[in-house]
């Protein structure tokens, strides 16, 4: 949810500016791009090089840099519009004032009223403070600007008070700020399954039956599934690929047995399935326990079919939006609505191998979608990211019809 994000962070003078540390480094784990604006104040509480060293970005604090003799200055309205969400934290009760009534005195400030992004900002002071009703007022005009309250904590404080008023963890900031940009998003609580890849099917502990599917088609299209706000559980074959986004649940797998399984075990449980994966239509009828060697001219092994995933899924649908792949060669529409009647699915992605840039092991795609009520639509040659986010919006707008 916030991989490649533009993430600018705000710390104020509290002494819950010692865990922006932390929150830095989980943001920067979360696949963001951390730039950093410190009050005068904050410095004291935690150590710009600190912060710098982890965002990988310099720690602005100041219009001008005090000690360069240029006439360079930090650009408050750049860094404003290169923000996709700010998160002011520690947020004290004197900058929640500042911001409510529009003072501009530093450069955190100047930055907070030129972003057009949503902003966050999470409360950290006293107990007293906390309750105080010009806090509140300053709550409550923040909120109506937009921004975004993360609430705080109650726990021990720094004057020795146990109450309300404690910064949240860094954990939970950014579980906060990931849920709210989750909320509002096309697939908000919806979980969605997906297979990738190929199977291989085993001849002997060293050979395998398989195809030239990398895979990267499906996790694509659960990368652009999660960005969008669905749970997604993504079922791959054999695959050099990987996802660094933990809210993808990634289930490895090699054999068509073991994806059928897989499937299956989660399907009763999801929205909205879409069969990505080039699954071997045939295995070998006895797997040799030892290495065959080589002696005849000619080897015979024989093949038995796999189970059908997409059809046995189509068999057992209830509430799921069920999409299959369809890689054809000649007769491509016909085939495909052919399979898509069949397996009872409700849309199809027709890929042809006679169309240049298109197929397995290509950056890009060109697909047809196919709906169960022969809709027909055709997309130009696209990079398989931006197939993703075609094939979805398509399912998008059958299922909010």
């Amino acid at each position: 949810m916030l991989g490649c994000k533009n993430i600018l962070l705000g710390i104020t003078g509290g002494i819950a500016a010692y865990k922006t540390t932390f929150l830095v480094r989980l943001l920067i784990k979360a696949g963001a791009n951390v730039k950093v604006v410190l009050t005068d104040s904050a410095s004291s509480f935690v150590s710009p090089l600190t912060l710098a060293t982890l965002s990988k970005n310099p720690v602005l604090s100041s219009f001008v840099d005090a000690d360069k003799d240029s006439v360079d200055w930090n650009n408050h309205v750049e860094l404003g519009l290169w923000a996709d969400y700010m998160i002011v934290a520690p947020a004290t009760a004197n900058t929640l004032s500042k911001m409510a009534s529009g003072a501009c005195d530093n450069l955190l400030l100047a930055t907070y009223l030129s972003a057009k992004c949503k902003v966050f900002f999470a409360p950290a002071m006293d107990l007293d403070m906390y309750k105080h009703p010009s806090t509140k007022i300053s709550f409550d005009k923040l909120k109506s600007f937009g921004n975004v309250i993360i609430p705080a904590s109650s726990g021990e404080l720094a004057s020795g008070l146990h109450g309300e008023g404690r910064m949240a963890e860094p954990e939970d900031i950014v579980e906060f700020v990931i849920n709210h940009i989750r909320t509002g998003l096309p697939l908000a609580n919806k979980k969605v399954l997906i297979t990738a890849g190929p199977t291989y099917e085993a001849i002997d502990p060293v050979r395998f039956i398989g195809n030239h599917s990398s895979g990267l088609m499906g996790f694509e299209l659960a990368k652009a599934a999660e960005n969008l706000g669905a749970e997604v559980v993504l079922v791959s074959g054999p695959t050099n690929l990987s996802v660094s986004n933990h809210q993808i649940q990634v289930k490895k797998v090699v054999s068509a047995d073991e994806m059928y399984n897989a499937v299956h075990s989660f399907y009763k449980d999801v929205d909205i399935v879409i069969c990505a994966a080039a699954v071997a239509d045939y295995k070998p009828k006895t797997k040799a326990d030892q290495k065959i060697k080589k002696s005849d001219a000619e080897l015979t092994i024989e093949l038995v079919k796999n189970k059908d995933i997409l059809l046995s899924l189509g068999a057992q649908k209830k509430n799921q939006f069920l999409v299959g792949f369809a890689l054809e060669t000649e007769n491509e529409v016909e085939n495909a609505k052919g399979k898509l009647k069949r397996k009872h699915l409700d849309a199809i992605v027709l890929n042809s191998l006679n169309d240049k840039g298109a197929g397995f092991g290509k950056a890009t795609n060109k697909i047809t979608f196919i709906d169960k009520n022969s809709s027909i639509k055709t997309f130009e040659l696209k990079t398989k990211a931006a197939v993703a986010l075609d094939i979805l919006n398509e399912i998008i707008s059958r299922i909010h019809a």
